[in-house]
C-alpha cells in the first residue's frame, strides 16, 4: 500500500525528489516495498531490529549519515512517536528539502496531517489504499516534538514510542511480584523494553548475570539508563532469534503480541520456542501474558512443568519449569 502511493506521489509531481543527494526513510515495515525510489540513494533508518535487519539483507544502506537530501516518514503508530520522527526529519532534512509523511488511515495520517497545518505549510495530500501521503518542506517549527525522555513512577526513564511509554505495564508489575527470592545465576530478559523486570530481577538473590534482549533500540537505550548494574549486559537483537553465550537458568518475559496495530499470537509462541532453545535442563522460565492469548500448548509442548501461579482478570502469570528436549 506504501508502494502505491509512493509511486503514485512521484509520478504525479505530490512528492519531487533532488537529482543529488541520500534519501532518508524512516520507519519503514519489513514488507514495504521501497522500489520506487533510487535505491543506491536511500537510507533506511529504524529502531526495530527485525526491520533492520530485513532492508540490510535487501542491501540498503541502514547508517545514519544526516543531512539528507529528502525526507521519507512512514507514521508510527503512536502519536508521540510520529511527532518525534517528523521533528527529526524537519532538521535532519537540508532546510527546504522535501519530507513527506506517509501513513494508513488507521495509523492516524488524518490528525497526523491536521497536527502539521498548524505548524508549517503543507501540500496538498494524496489519498490511495486506505492512506494519504503529503509533502512538506524541512525546516523549523517542530522543535517541541522531538523525542524527549520522561519519567514515569519509580524513577524510570522512558521515551515516546516504547511499549508502555507512560508508565509501568501492568503485566510486567505482576510477573515482578511473583518472582521468587532466588533466581538462577544466569538470567534472560527476553523482550527487556525500558527495563523495568530487569530491575526486579536484580534484586533477587543468586543472579550473577543478566542479558537484557530487546528489539527497539530506543527503549534499550531507556533501559541502559534504568539498569547500570554492572550485573547487566544489553543486546539490540530480535527476541525470537537471540542466543546467549552459554545456556541459562532463568528467563523471564511479558512477551509482545502486536506487529503494528493487528495482534499476532505468533510472537508470543515465537519467544517461547526461544526461551526454550536457550534455557538448561533445569531451567525456568517466569512469562506474564494476556489470559485470552494461546498459549498453553505451546508451553506443554516445550516444558515438563507448567503451572498458573498469580495473575488478574486479564493476565496470567506462568512457571514453566525443565524444558523438553528439542528433538533432532
Amino acid at each position: 500500500m506504501r508502494s502505491e502511493r509512493l509511486e503514485k506521489a512521484l509520478k504525479d509531481g505530490v512528492l519531487h525528489l533532488p537529482a543529488e543527494g541520500r534519501i532518508a526513510v524512516w520507519r519503514p515495515r519489513a514488507g514495504d516495498d521501497l522500489g520506487a525510489l533510487p535505491k543506491d540513494r536511500v537510507v533506511v533508518l529504524t529502531g526495530f531490529r527485525p526491520d533492520h535487519d530485513h532492508f540490510a539483507a535487501l542491501g540498503y544502506d541502514v547508517t545514519p549519515a544526516p543531512p539528507y537530501a529528502a525526507g521519507i516518514v512512514c507514521l508510527p503508530r503512536s502519536r508521540d512517536h510520529g511527532r518525534a520522527l517528523l521533528a527529526q526529519a524537519a532538521v535532519e532534512v537540508a532546510p527546504g528539502g522535501p519530507v513527506a509523511v506517509d501513513g494508513q488511515k488507521t495509523d492516524g495520517i488524518d490528525p497526523a496531517l491536521k497536527d502539521l497545518r498548524g505548524r508549517l505549510a503543507v501540500g496538498e495530500a494524496l489519498s490511495k489504499a486506505h492512506g494519504k501521503l503529503a509533502v512538506f518542506a524541512a525546516g523549523p517549527g517542530l522543535q517541541d516534538w522531538a523525542a524527549a525522555l520522561r519519567t514515569v513512577e519509580g524513577g524510570f526513564v522512558t521515551r515516546p514510542g516504547v511499549f508502555s511509554a507512560e508508565g509501568v505495564d501492568r503485566g510486567s508489575a505482576l510477573l515482578a511480584a511473583a518472582l521468587p527470592a532466588r533466581l538462577g545465576p544466569k538470567v534472560v530478559d527476553l523482550g527487556a523494553g525500558w527495563g523495568y523486570l530487569a530491575r526486579a530481577v536484580l534484586s533477587r538473590e543468586g543472579v550473577k548475570r543478566l542479558d537484557l534482549v530487546e528489539a527497539e533500540a530506543e527503549a534499550l537505550d531507556c533501559a541502559r539508563a534504568n539498569v547500570t548494574d554492572p550485573r547487566a549486559r544489553f543486546h539490540w537483537a530480535d527476541g525470537t532469534r537471540f542466543r546467549p553465550e552459554s545456556l541459562v537458568e532463568t528467563v523471564v518475559m511479558n512477551p509482545p503480541f502486536h506487529l503494528g496495530r493487528e495482534a499476532d499470537a505468533g510472537l508470543g509462541l515465537a519467544f517461547i520456542a526461544a526461551a526454550r532453545g536457550m534455557m538448561a535442563p533445569d531451567g525456568v522460565l517466569w512469562l506474564v501474558a494476556n489470559r485470552h492469548l494461546p498459549y498453553d500448548a505451546a508451553l506443554s509442548a516445550a516444558f515438563l512443568e507448567v503451572e498458573t501461579i498469580g495473575g488478574d482478570g486479564a493476565f496470567h502469570v506462568i512457571r514453566a519449569a525443565r524444558p523438553r528436549r528439542l528433538r533432532p
